[in-house]
C-alpha cells in the first residue's frame, strides 16, 4: 500500500527539523531544505544540490513540491506580462507583471475565481473554486521576480494583491504568504512594498488592524453612495458603506497608515457631481488618496468609460479640497491583463 505524499511546503521549519531528527539525521538539514523551498524556489528535490542524493531520495519518498507552472505567458506591447498559472490540481489563475520606468510590480491572485459579485469585473463571473495556498501565492511572486530580471533587467520591486479573488476572503493564507515574502528566511521584501486590495470586508479590516500588519491597504470603492455601490457591487448590501467607513477609521487609528481608494468612473453610473461630493466626504473620514482607474471593457455594454470631462471634474474637485488624486492609465489591455480583465481567457 502506497502512502500519499505530503505537500512539504505545509511544514514549518521546526517540523522539517523534527522530521530529519526522527530519520536519524541532523536537525540543520531541515534549515537547508527550508531555504531551498522558500528562498530559492526549488521546483523539485533534485534542485537541492548541497544535499546528498540519499537525503533527496528520502524527501521524495515522503513529500511532494506542488509547484505552480506557467501554462501560458503573454507579453503586451507596453511590456506587461500576463501569466496563466496552472496549479497542482489543474485549476488556473492569472498573475501580471506591470513595468514602469522606475519599478516592476507583481499583481497576484489569491483565489481561483472570486467570492464577491462585482458586476464590472470579469473575474467575478467565475465562481470561486477554492482559495490559494500560501505557497501558490509565493510562487507567483517568484515567477514574476524572475521575469522582471529577465525582461526588465531589475528585480521585482512591488507586489499588489489585485489579481483574481478577494484577498480578505482568504485572509489566513494571504497573511502566511506575506510572512514568507517579507521574512529574511523567505524573499526578504519590505512589507511597505506590498499592497492588499480589498472590495471591503469590514470585520477583516479591523482584524488586520488588531494584528498590526505592516503592508498597505487599498479599497476598491467605486462609489461612496450606498444605492450606487450596491447596484454595481451587490455584496455592499450586506457590508454597507457605514460599516466600511467605521472599519477604515479603526484601521487608521491602529496603524496610522493612509488608505488608497481605487475608483473607476463610468458613464451614467457614478459621473455626477453628487457622486464626487460623496467621495469627497468619504475621503475626509481618514487620511487617504484616490486612484482614478481607466476602465477596461469586458464585452459588456452596461459599463462604459466616463468622459474626460467627468474625470477632470473628479480630479479638480478632489484636489481643490486637499485630496491627493492620481489618474492611473491601465497597462496590458491588449492581452486582457488590465484591472478587471483577469478571467482565464486564452
Amino acid at each position: 500500500m502506497t502512502t500519499q505524499k505530503k505537500d512539504i511546503r505545509t511544514l514549518s521549519k521546526e517540523a522539517l527539523r523534527d522530521f530529519f531528527v526522527s530519520e536519524g539525521d541532523k536537525a540543520f538539514r531541515g534549515n537547508q531544505v527550508y531555504e531551498w523551498l522558500w528562498q530559492k524556489g526549488a521546483h523539485n528535490f533534485d534542485d537541492m544540490t548541497n544535499i546528498s542524493k540519499e537525503t533527496r531520495e528520502l524527501l521524495d519518498t515522503y513529500f511532494v513540491i506542488n509547484h505552480i507552472k506557467v501554462d501560458q505567458m503573454q507579453r503586451s506591447s507596453d511590456g506587461t506580462i500576463k501569466n496563466a498559472v496552472k496549479l497542482h490540481d489543474g485549476l488556473v489563475v492569472e498573475s501580471v507583471l506591470i513595468p514602469t520606468p522606475k519599478r516592476t510590480t507583481a499583481c497576484v491572485s489569491s483565489q481561483v475565481g472570486c467570492s464577491l459579485n462585482c458586476k464590472f469585473c470579469a473575474t467575478a463571473r467565475l465562481k470561486r473554486m477554492r482559495n490559494l495556498n500560501p505557497d501558490e501565492i509565493v510562487d507567483q511572486v517568484m515567477v514574476i521576480d524572475r521575469q522582471s530580471k529577465l525582461y526588465h533587467d531589475r528585480p521585482l520591486s512591488n507586489i499588489v494583491f489585485m489579481g483574481m479573488g478577494e484577498p480578505l476572503m482568504n485572509y489566513n493564507n494571504v497573511l502566511k504568504a506575506i510572512d514568507k515574502i517579507t521574512s529574511p528566511e523567505g524573499l526578504g521584501m519590505s512589507p511597505k512594498r506590498i499592497t492588499v486590495s480589498t472590495s471591503g470586508v469590514p470585520k477583516i479590516i479591523k482584524k488586520m488592524a488588531d494584528e498590526n500588519v505592516k503592508f498597505n491597504l487599498a479599497v476598491s470603492l467605486h462609489s461612496a453612495l450606498d444605492d450606487v455601490r450596491t447596484e454595481i457591487m451587490p455584496f455592499n448590501e450586506q457590508m454597507p458603506l457605514a460599516e466600511l467607513k467605521e472599519s477604515l477609521i479603526y484601521w487608521y487609528a491602529k496603524t496610522k497608515k493612509r488608505i488608497t481608494y481605487e475608483y473607476v468612473v463610468w458613464d451614467g453610473i457614478n459621473d455626477r457631481l453628487e457622486d464626487i461630493q460623496a467621495l469627497l466626504t468619504f475621503c475626509k473620514a481618514v487620511p487617504s488618496k484616490v486612484n482614478l482607474i481607466e476602465y477596461n471593457p469586458i464585452d459588456d455594454g452596461q459599463f462604459q468609460q466616463a468622459s474626460p470631462e467627468a474625470i477632470d471634474l473628479y480630479v479638480n474637485t478632489l484636489q481643490a479640497h486637499g485630496v491627493t488624486v492620481t489618474v492611473r492609465r491601465s497597462r496590458g489591455k491588449d492581452i486582457d491583463a488590465a484591472c478587471g480583465q483577469l478571467a482565464n481567457k486564452q
